[in-house]
């Protein structure tokens, strides 16, 4: 059964970091419980749920997406750019130990939110949590374990993958605000017509996008995909997306 990796929300989740937006009041309650629905929509798409350490005292300690990068039977754990959450990475690191062959990055930073999987290409965004040194040590890792690391642009947006993700059947949803898609080779862009459509989580035959997004909906069924729509919009304040929290092990 393929698995889903998350991390429960912490209560000092309204601690959070912030790049874009001006802080607003989060509830870490109503946060917690929209997060139990989206494991709740990864569980209905086929998906074991396995909790990583409970990090009560780490703000942003659920986005474990920034924390490590799946690829096949090996995790690769980064070093998130914000040096508030360096302290994260041995929690993701203990719970993945016994499932991956664990890897590290040593040097720079990487946020996973940046690094986009496309078959065997990873595209790393360049970003304020991303940069060019930890684009290599990322690189030095993945091109021995067979894949292509290449250098994503992106503009006004936390990390690549707030502006595209990968939705499956070759289809790359983008902001085209804040990504170019002719970087992107052998995908079929597609425009999402709200900004936050742009990322989303595919679980098995299924896609996960965060709930207020009709139009953009509206368009992926559209094209034949099984649209679950998940309210993350407490989580959202603290710049979250639907990929930020879970690591998907879909083998």
């Amino acid at each position: 059964m393929p698995k889903a990796y998350t991390r429960v929300v912490s209560p000092r989740l309204a601690e959070c970091q912030l790049t874009h937006l001006d802080r607003t009041p989060i509830d870490p309650a109503r946060a917690t419980a929209q997060h139990a629905n989206y494991e709740a929509a990864l569980a209905g798409a086929g998906f074991e749920i396995v909790r990583l350490p409970e990090l009560a005292g780490d703000p942003d300690a659920v986005f474990v997406e920034d924390t490590a990068l799946l690829l096949d039977g090996h995790a690769i754990i980064t070093r998130p750019g914000a040096v508030s959450r360096i302290g994260e990475i041995e929690s993701t690191a203990l719970g993945l130990a016994g499932h991956f062959e664990l890897h590290r990055i040593e040097r720079g930073h990487v946020d996973g939110g940046d690094v986009l999987r496309i078959g065997r290409r990873i595209y790393v965004g360049r970003s304020t949590r991303t940069d060019a040194q930890g684009i290599e040590a990322l690189a030095g890792l993945a091109e021995p374990l067979g894949f292509e690391v290449v250098q994503a642009g992106l503009r006004d947006c936390l990390h690549l993958k707030t502006g595209a993700t990968f939705a499956g059947q070759d289809i790359l949803l983008y902001d085209p605000r804040a990504i170019d898609p002719a970087q992107f080779n052998g995908v079929e862009p597609l425009a999402v017509d709200e900004p936050a459509a742009a990322n989303c989580v595919r679980a098995g035959d299924r896609l996960i996008l965060p709930a207020g997004n009709p139009r953009t909906a509206e368009r992926v069924r559209g094209r034949g995909f099984v649209v679950v729509e998940v309210d993350v919009s407490e989580l959202q304040k603290a710049e979250a997306g639907v990929t930020c929290m879970s690591l998907i092990d879909d083998r």
